[in-house]
């Protein structure tokens, strides 16, 4: 009876924490991380604004170092616990300008398969290539390629024939991807019109990848009230308290997520319809400060306040869905026999690593099973044993739970590539 009461637990365990369908989405003009504002402890105001959306991918401009990136990663995002990483910084390589791109990711959803730089006139394009944690990711592969880019800022006919040079180094390459690849491209495009060069190349059918604006909202977006549940830029009427960033109010539609036009309708990675949002924006906040209290809504006072005060703009944010099942792996520890045993990784492809950190004086088994329940494999551990590795070559792609033969309090799964 207790044999049968534990493959019932393993198998429930391994059905309802391995599966998740939705990824969230986040790009964000960070203003001149960290330097700008100094003394407003924006990392914890950025920390606030996270926890309210928490993204699965957070993509950033106008990141100033990789001191800043630490800091967001240390004190915004992993503040209970190891669950985002970051892509290596690098700096900027078009120019002289301090400010980057970087984009942060759930460690246990994604791995970072690649990176790349598209150097500019300006500023880089950044190109990251997500590999999502799936049970069949090592036969169909579900691959996202994130670009993050800041285009040139401002009005005048030198500043929009720079922005789309920029884009024209950006869809050159396009033709060197798969053509069904699932592409988002985010970032602070400082566009002020549908009909603006940039915006018209980004979107060109005849590109050899055709990317969409999921919400498909053309027209003047530039001080124009029609606009204005999607103004992203100016969050405060005046920056004068501020000594960085922009004033004038809500009046602008800078900041975009766009999407490979596959995401449209491929169930394998799709965009959800009406998930994207200028986050904060309740639709009724035309040329006043995002915290004004006549600009209440859907988005809180108090996330609204957060916002005013971490930058002068506001994040974008869309979501993401599929019909794999994406396997989040949420430990890697548990104890065996009053043992303490961490997984090395929770991805592995031949080889399971074990560390036993504390003395033990009894053996015990180590038992592999699958999402069914049985019993795949046994391994002894004997006393005083420092590390272990189990074979799982043979094993097909999937996820696999890891406990002892005692009563499992917390068995830990893994996911074989």
């Amino acid at each position: 009876m207790l044999k049968k009461l534990l493959l019932i637990v393993l198998f429930f365990g391994a059905c309802t924490i391995s599966a998740q369908s939705t990824i969230k989405t986040m790009f964000y003009n960070i203003l001149q991380f960290p330097e700008a504002q100094q003394g407003d402890n924006r990392e914890l105001i950025l920390r606030d604004i996270i926890e309210a959306y928490q993204p699965d991918i957070f993509m950033v401009c106008e990141l100033q170092s990789a001191v800043g990136a630490t800091e967001i990663l240390d004190n915004s995002l992993n503040v209970n616990g190891n669950q985002y990483s970051a892509v290596p910084f690098v700096s900027n390589q078009s120019g002289s300008g301090d400010l980057q791109q970087l984009l942060f990711y759930r460690s246990n959803m994604f791995t970072l398969e690649n990176t790349d730089i598209i150097t500019t006139f300006v500023r880089d394009i950044n190109r990251y290539v997500l590999k999502l944690n799936t049970a069949n990711g090592q036969s169909d592969p579900v691959l996202l390629d994130i670009y993050v880019t800041h285009l040139k800022s401002s009005q005048g006919g030198d500043n929009v024939a720079l922005r789309l040079d920029m884009v024209n180094e950006f869809t050159s390459t396009l033709p060197d991807l798969d053509p069904n690849s699932y592409i988002i491209f985010a970032g602070d495009l400082n566009i002020y019109t549908s009909t603006e060069p940039a915006y018209i190349e980004l979107l060109d059918p005849t590109n050899a990848i055709t990317l969409v604006d999921p919400i498909d909202r053309p027209g003047a977006w530039n001080n124009n009230i029609n606009f204005q549940d999607v103004h992203t830029q100016s969050t405060r009427t005046s920056s004068g308290p501020f000594g960085a960033g922009a004033g004038g109010g809500l009046d602008d539609r800078f900041d975009f997520i766009l999407v490979s036009e596959n995401m449209l309708s491929d169930p394998k990675m799709k965009y959800v319809k009406n998930s994207y949002k200028a986050y904060g924006n309740n639709g009724n906040c035309f040329n006043e400060s995002i915290n004004d209290v006549g600009c209440s809504g859907e988005f809180s006072q108090e996330l609204r306040d957060d916002l005013y005060v971490m930058s002068d703009h506001l994040p974008v944010v869309m979501e993401l869905e599929t019909n794999e099942e994406i396997v989040i792996l949420s430990g890697t520890e548990f104890e065996a026999n009053r043992v303490k045993v961490e997984m090395e990784n929770t991805m592995v492809e031949d080889n399971l690593r074990l560390i036993f950190p504390s003395n033990y004086e009894k053996g015990f088994d180590l038992v592999v099973y699958n999402t069914l329940g049985q019993e795949l494999s046994r391994t002894r551990i004997l006393p005083g044993v420092e590390s272990q590795t189990i074979d799982v070559s043979a094993l097909s792609s999937g996820v696999y739970t890891l406990t002892n033969t005692a009563w499992p309090s917390n068995p830990v799964k893994f996911l074989k590539k």
